[in-house]
């Protein structure tokens, strides 16, 4: 196993097992733009590189106010943080809930900062017949036992979405009893406008909910760590106030603003390149006798075939230069299952070629 970390993207452990130079792996265990970042962001970091001579704002003004205007919010809406990871720390030491919920399979990060921040974890599983979505009256039943709630959307390892008046329902039910639900949208960005399922639009009614956003995979710059959570003044007042001054760097912040310079085209080939790739990933990895679960996002969440478990398939792809992540450390999920991301076209017939010959070998 190569998730000494506890995630995927961990060439350096890898290049230590199999003999290889970090470079040279094709690294299908972490779920990253395929394109590459945007030509304006390679841009802004090569011309501003001389911002490494001068502190960061620590107010991250300048990507705030561009933020707010693109998603339509006041700027006392947004926290900018060093990564999506930071936003969630930074919800846990403000609010220091006793007890912190989970829908398992999920991202291991809610369950860990809760530990780490000594909060007390419950938890429910979802359905493997519902592709490991929980019922809505189970998460009802579990606001009842917990202060604060986290919940995937869409939820990683399994890329589905809760449907908009499932959210709606538990942000309400978590409201009228004064708990917090953190709705993770960092992986949102790969999926169509018209297909998202968000209440980034509408807090108002929900003064309780925080979303939380990922710049750095839609926009491939997962070495800068960028961030930001929404929700009403009063809480993102409360996790400023927890936030170490400059935790976010100025290339990152660079970075940002130029990301959202972008038009839309490189949005909409990103999101036509995964529905298309993710498509034929599914299509052929059935053939090949793997279960498949149908999510939304730049990443499938498979079950190996018969003869084969995550640990042995990792260990023959990773020998033959290709990573693929091993879930069977996720709680609810078990020995067989893998997560792969989603890639370009040229990067998945290579990945489907060396699976074929792994497989044919057996």
């Amino acid at each position: 196993m190569i998730e000494v970390y506890g995630h995927g993207g961990d060439v350096e452990t890898a290049a230590a097992k199999y003999g290889r130079s970090p470079a040279d792996f094709l690294d299908y265990s972490a779920n990253i733009n395929p394109l590459g970042p945007p030509l304006a962001v390679t841009r802004a970091l090569m011309e501003g590189m001389h911002h490494i001579l001068r502190y960061p704002d620590p107010g991250h003004r300048s990507l705030k106010h561009k933020l707010a205007t693109k998603l339509k919010l006041s700027e006392d809406q947004l926290l900018i943080g060093n990564g999506a990871a930071e936003c969630m720390a930074l919800i846990i030491q403000a609010f220091t809930p006793a007890a912190v919920g989970t829908i398992e399979p999920g991202f291991s990060e809610y369950r860990q900062l809760a530990v780490q921040y000594g909060s007390r974890v419950e938890y429910i599983y979802g359905y493997k017949e519902l592709n490991y979505r929980a019922e809505l009256s189970a998460i009802l039943e579990l606001i009842d036992r917990v202060d604060l709630l986290f919940i995937g959307q869409p939820n990683n390892p399994n890329g589905v979405q809760y449907a908009r008046s499932e959210l709606e329902a538990i942000a309400a039910h978590a409201r009228d009893r004064d708990v917090k639900v953190v709705i993770d949208e960092a992986f949102i960005d790969f999926i169509p406008e018209h297909e998202r399922e968000t209440l980034t639009d509408s807090l108002d009614p929900y003064p309780n909910v925080i979303v939380i956003r990922s710049m750095t995979k839609f926009y491939a710059i997962p070495g800068l760590r960028l961030g930001y959570a929404v929700g009403q003044p009063d809480l993102i007042s409360a996790m400023s106030s927890k936030q170490v001054t400059w935790s976010v760097n100025g290339l990152a912040l660079l970075a940002g603003e130029a990301c959202l310079t972008e038009n839309s085209a490189y949005e909409e080939q990103t999101q036509a390149c995964i529905k298309v790739e993710r498509n034929r990933l599914m299509s052929e990895l059935a053939s090949l006798d793997f279960q498949v679960y149908p999510g939304v996002a730049n990443y499938l969440l498979l079950e190996t075939p018969e003869g084969w478990n995550a640990e042995s398939l990792q260990e023959a792809m990773g020998k033959q230069g290709i990573l693929i992540r091993n879930c069977a450390m996720y709680t609810g999920l078990g020995d067989k299952s893998v997560r792969i991301a989603v890639k370009g076209q040229q990067d998945n017939s290579r990945f489907l070629e060396v699976l074929r010959f792994i497989l044919g070998e057996q």
